[in-house]
């Protein structure tokens, strides 16, 4: 996965459309094969597959280990249930990497649901 980042990185930079400072990537991983990222563009990359994410979502912060994500989905679906809410698609921000996690001693993750 990190050489897909990596390319797709350079393909933002090159393009000038890097967020300057500002920066998020959503993921949404259907199942543990298969993955799609979102990163935080000013402007659409040439033969990028660009997209623009809209609606409304709801968040919440978790913390620990990256194993824990099948729990964390549990607990955003509660979260939005408890909010008189459907959850149409479920993103995890992750806010560090492994190494920085493990460097760090934490690792916060942010869940954003879009809602119907």
């Amino acid at each position: 996965m990190g050489s897909v980042m990596k390319k797709t990185w350079k393909k933002i930079v090159d393009a000038k459309a890097d967020s300057e400072g500002e920066f998020a990537l959503l993921s949404y991983d259907p199942s543990p094969w298969k993955g799609e990222h979102y990163f935080t563009i000013t402007r659409e990359v040439p033969n990028g597959e660009n997209v623009r994410l809209s609606g409304t979502f709801l968040t919440k912060v978790f913390e620990g280990p990256y194993k824990e994500a099948g729990s964390w989905v549990e607990e955003m679906e509660a979260y939005v249930k408890s909010r008189d809410r459907e959850m149409d698609k479920l993103y995890f921000y992750y806010t560090t990497c492994p190494k920085c996690a493990e460097h760090y001693g934490k690792n916060f993750v942010v869940g954003f649901a879009r809602v119907k």
